[in-house]
């Protein structure tokens, strides 16, 4: 038979949690309040974009997301770590190999596995932008193998 929970009102934990409820309901108050100013915000571009081209649609503007990036490397600097890593390398490696590389230089461990796919597919893209100028593909198998053009 299980142990029947017996709810204490005095318990401290109850304390807690009246005190975390009404946070959550302040930063919701708060979160509303920027949101009606952002989209204040918003109407009055639309205005000024209708000052300029009175026919302009503003409902074809696409919201545009955030991209966070990674904690680890500053934008831009990608391309630049992974060349380092290759020219240090005493082979082809891919673009697995090559990231664990780059995390191994700067000290970090325990990355999760959504962060490390992601700075993954980054690199992979940033060597296939860059093949046949700063990197070259090696081979024709899955995956990619990387040399740095020396």
């Amino acid at each position: 038979m299980p142990h029947a929970f017996k709810a204490d009102p005095s318990h401290p934990a109850v304390a807690y949690l009246v005190r975390l409820h009404a946070d959550l309901g302040g930063r919701i108050l708060e979160n509303r309040k920027e949101a009606k100013r952002l989209a204040e915000s918003m109407k009055h571009v639309e205005a000024v974009i209708r000052l300029f081209d009175p026919a302009y649609d503003t409902r074809r503007i696409s919201v545009r997301r955030r991209y966070k990036g990674n904690p680890w490397f500053k934008r831009g600097t990608l391309l630049r770590h992974a060349l380092d890593v290759l020219r240090k390398a005493q082979g082809p490696l891919t673009a697995r190999e090559i990231t664990e590389r780059m995390l191994a230089a700067r000290g970090v461990t325990n990355v999760n596995p959504k962060d490390m796919r992601g700075l993954i597919a980054s690199v992979q893209t940033s060597l296939q932008l860059h093949n046949g100028k700063s990197v070259r593909k090696v081979g024709e198998g899955i995956p990619s193998r990387w040399l740095g053009n020396l």
